[in-house]
């Protein structure tokens, strides 16, 4: 089934689950052609936001979920401090709120990093759905589950002791993604600024400008600006290892 969607003064888009092709990475994966137009029923597809602006805020009633179509998202809390905490990034064919469908209000906000398409799950309707469609029902368990293993990566990400490893982990994780995406996974651009991956990693910017210049020194990356190309994965890897393999501050 073919869907029309009219996003405020956009033009109207059209948008069907079988001609994206994210959908071996998205919701589409855990049901049958024929449960297809069930689905596409349910999610308001082609929703667009322009860099800088919200898909959901902290504490806003929760309601959705979204599947990054296009573009990039990045989630944040606000600390009791009034500081901002970056949390994630997510881009397509990934689902934004997850780790907020255990309450009744939003866990994080969410804002896109640059123009994003989005496809909008309601939980109310999702909720009903999984309950006549067990395989996507068994679908939404393994995506809690990766969100469950995203934050332990992420715990041990922050607990390594050098920015260098901390860097060379984030890289290799961006590769890993957009290589599941069939795009490269040596040369891509990176979706978030300098200062957001230095938040998300508790390090200085200057430090991770620092990083980036060393690796490109030792010929282990070219970095132009966003534009980042990996020159020696086996080097980058023994680099994030280096803390996994060493015991444990005391």
């Amino acid at each position: 089934m073919e869907q029309t969607i009219k996003i405020g003064k956009s033009p109207t888009l059209k948008a069907s689950c079988q001609q994206c092709s994210l959908s071996n990475l998205c919701l589409p994966l855990a049901v049958s052609d024929q449960d297809l137009a069930r689905l596409e029923d349910v999610v308001q597809q082609g929703r667009i936001y322009n860099r800088g602006d919200y898909v959901f805020e902290q504490n806003a009633p929760f309601r959705s979920c979204f599947a990054v179509r296009s573009g990039a998202i990045k989630t944040s809390i606000v600390t009791e401090n009034g500081d901002e905490q970056v949390t994630g990034f997510f881009l397509p064919g990934e689902l934004v709120g997850l780790d907020s469908m255990s309450g009744t209000h939003y866990a994080c906000s969410a804002k896109a990093l640059e123009r994003t398409s989005v496809c909008e799950l309601p939980m109310d309707h999702m909720e009903e759905l999984t309950h006549k469609l067990p395989g996507l029902q068994h679908h939404f368990f393994q995506l809690m589950s990766q969100e469950i293993q995203s934050s332990h990566q992420l715990a041990m990400m922050l607990s390594k002791r050098t920015a260098e490893e901390r860097i060379a982990s984030l890289l290799l994780s961006l590769s890993s993604r957009f290589q599941r995406r069939k795009l490269s996974a040596t040369h891509f651009n990176l979706p978030m600024a300098r200062n957001d991956i230095a938040n998300f990693l508790g390090l200085a910017v200057e430090t991770v400008s620092r990083v980036f210049t060393r690796y490109q020194n030792q010929g282990l990356l070219k970095a132009r600006g966003r534009d980042v190309e990996l020159l020696d994965m086996d080097a980058l890897h023994a680099i994030a290892q280096e803390a996994s393999d060493a015991p444990p501050c005391r």
